[in-house]
């Protein structure tokens, strides 16, 4: 019996002995619907393999060109993006999504004058898209031209009073001009529409403090923000700022301590740890901070001379002296730090040394000192400078820092065929169906292994390529991993090719189709693998899932970029619309008809039981998905996906009590938007 791999060099030596075939022979339009599958997942290195299949195919296309600008601009890869969109503007300069894509990656490279008029081109096609609008006044920011600006600010915010990221948006246009009166009124007035953005807060907060100096009134904002947007370390070190100017020093250690838990490698939050740390006395854990902050950035001298400081006062003279060493170098004038270097050498015993540093402090001391009294025919800002030189220094040596949120609006491609739908408007989403994945990327507080004893039974079989796990988490594939991929389906297209293939082949590369995002061809796989094994309750857990990809990649892979109107009416919506329905109806059917089947062979599948309540919660069917999630936790009561969902069912079905009761119970399992419905069910 031949081994996988002797099988495998038999199928490419079958490849090589077949005549070359053009590149132009690849479906061009079945490889172009798979990348925009990808790209709808956000698997954006995937989608660009598959866009350069059609690109080498059909060079004379636009679409794939447009596609993989965006694929692009979602990987920062602005250069690229904006050298896409000239291909794609040269073939078909009537692609109005073009226009603001590159408009997005040439103001991010900081050409601005062009995105305004990329933005100005989009406008002539589409007048009134918000999007077009929004970008240009943010350009127009950049460009300092701020009564344009202004203008186009009010031209949108007239064709939508509601629009409450235009608000946000001239918030810190007013910033930028100075009138922080206006800046506060527009971002009261963006939270008076939506209280769900964590940047409007923190904008509010920043003038509070910065221009106020209200540091009671920024702590409060900063706590929505923190409420909203709960995982950025900025936020904990900016509120660690302002509660040491309200003296809690307490509450401070505690938010620097948390950044630190999010971010073990934020500068600033060791900095400013070691900074309490030296006021609370804690000497050593303050040399700790500031030898890391010196490890990642070994040219702050701030960290530096405290840290000099600190081992004066520990008594450890020879590492001060070296810390002192480097800060003269940089500031040789700087007397407190020549004064600090005497004693210490003095200390060690280097009299002479002691003598010299000691002597140069007194000399720069009684310099200023004469210079201050004594010239009055020296310039007197210059005279102001070298007196203020050493608290100015100073200041800079012991000041708590902040640092830039990323409350900042900038422009981005807004596209309801990019990405993940469902996550426009701020919409609150349910838990993610789960499915088999060679890949698990949680996002979840706790870390626990989704475990049924199929999975495990057909891993310890060997006869996959990888381990498989179940996730409800989409990860994103690198080059390697694609490759990878790619590779496994080449192996068993000469596996199945060359020899009897069994059930498990066509389930492997099936698996193998799913991670390079081409759901059909993967049900197709699937329906093999069960007419040759009818009880494979996998199988069929993968099929249902497949299913339902495969269908959102239809709703996507329907929709082009926006072109310019050709004048032709649409016709037929309301049959198109009853089509849709009666197609979705019998995909739900298929998938719980999948489901139950995974179910029957392997009671024990809790995914399967919870993914039935997502699917009935997609059917509207509220009383049926509260069964399924509620089946689900009976198998496994820590479930807390499966009791977040049921909370979302129970609240729209206007049962309050319950809800709020299961998404306090989600969230003391690790689900984390649970805390932010329940801010919102609080408001």
């Amino acid at each position: 019996m031949p081994n996988r791999r002797s099988l495998y060099i038999l199928y490419i030596l079958l490849l090589m002995l077949m005549p070359a075939k053009a590149g132009a022979q690849i479906n061009t339009e079945q490889v172009l619907n798979i990348g925009r599958n990808a790209l709808y997942f956000e698997d954006y290195v995937l989608s660009i393999q598959y866009f350069n299949q059609v690109i080498k195919a059909k060079p004379y296309l636009a679409e794939p060109y447009f596609y993989r600008a965006v694929a692009k601009i979602n990987l920062d890869d602005y250069q690229g993006a904006e050298q896409d969109c000239d291909k794609a503007l040269e073939i078909n300069p009537f692609i109005v999504d073009a226009y603001q894509v590159r408009g997005i990656a040439r103001q991010t490279l900081n050409k601005y004058r062009e995105a305004v008029s990329d933005y100005d081109k989009g406008l002539k096609y589409l007048p009134e898209e918000k999007v077009f609008l929004i970008n240009k006044a943010i350009c127009q920011e950049d460009l300092k031209e701020y009564d344009a600006s202004a203008a186009t600010y009010e031209r949108l915010l007239k064709l939508y009073p509601n629009y409450d990221r235009a608000y946000l948006a001239r918030a810190q246009l007013m910033l930028a001009k100075g009138d922080t009166i206006s800046a506060r009124r527009d971002v009261d007035k963006c939270i008076s529409l939506n209280k769900n953005i964590p940047a409007s807060y923190v904008i509010r907060s920043e003038i509070a403090m910065r221009h106020d100096g209200d540091y009671q009134a920024a702590l409060n904002d900063m706590n929505e923000a923190i409420k909203l947007e709960p995982h950025y370390a900025g936020y904990f070190i900016n509120r660690g700022f302002m509660k040491y100017k309200l003296e809690d020093y307490f509450g401070a250690m505690a938010d620097y301590d948390y950044a630190l838990e999010l971010e073990p490698t934020n500068v600033t939050a060791h900095f400013n740890r070691g900074l309490l740390n030296v006021e609370v006395s804690e000497n050593d854990k303050a040399i700790g901070d500031f030898t890391y902050v010196l490890g990642s950035a070994p040219d702050n001298f701030m960290a530096r001379y405290n840290r000099a400081l600190l081992y004066y006062k520990t008594g450890q003279y020879d590492k001060a002296i070296a810390d002192y060493d480097v800060v003269l170098e940089k500031y040789p004038d700087f007397e407190a730090g020549l004064y600090a270097r005497s004693e210490c050498k003095r200390r060690m015993g280097d009299m002479a040394g002691g003598e010299r540093d000691y002597n140069r402090s007194r000399a720069l001391s009684a310099k200023k000192k004469k210079i201050a009294e004594y010239d009055p025919d020296k310039d007197e800002q210059q005279a102001n400078d070298e007196v203020e030189s050493e608290s100015a220094v100073m200041n800079k040596f012991n000041t708590l820092l902040t640092v830039e949120t990323d409350s900042k609006i900038t422009p981005k491609y807004e596209n309801k065929t990019r990405g993940r739908i469902q996550d426009n408007n701020y919409q609150i989403d349910p838990e993610p169906m789960f499915f088999l994945s060679y890949y698990d990327v949680s996002k979840k507080l706790r870390e626990t292994t989704n475990y049924i004893k199929d999975l495990t039974d057909v891993n310890e079989t060997r006869m996959l390529p990888f381990t498989l796990v179940i996730t409800n988490s989409d990860a994103r594939l690198t080059a390697d991993d694609i490759n990878r991929h790619f590779g496994s389906i080449e192996y068993y297209n000469g596996l199945i090719a060359t020899s009897q293939p069994r059930s498990i082949d066509y389930f492997a590369r099936a698996m193998d189709l799913l991670m390079v995002r081409n759901p059909k061809a993967a049900i197709a796989d699937l329906d093999k693998a069960i007419a040759m094994s009818q009880q494979f309750a996998l199988a069929y857990f993968a099929r249902a899932y497949a299913k339902y990809v495969a269908n959102k990649m239809d709703e996507v892979g329907s929709t082009a970029p926006t072109v310019a109107s050709t004048g032709k009416a649409n016709t037929g919506i309301k049959e198109q619309a009853m089509l849709a329905r009666g197609k979705e109806a019998e995909l739900y059917g298929e998938m719980l008809a999948d489901l139950d089947a995974a179910l029957k062979y392997s009671p024990k599948n809790v995914y399967a039981m919870f993914d039935k309540g997502n699917v009935y919660m997609m059917m509207q069917d509220n009383t049926a998905a509260i069964s399924a999630y509620t089946s689900a936790i009976a198998i496994k009561p820590d479930f807390g996906e499966a009791y977040y969902n049921r909370g979302l069912v129970y609240l729209r079905l206007g049962n309050k009590e319950k809800g709020l009761a299961d998404l306090s119970k989600a969230g003391e399992l690790g689900i984390l938007p649970s805390y932010n419905v329940l801010k919102r069910m609080s408001r």
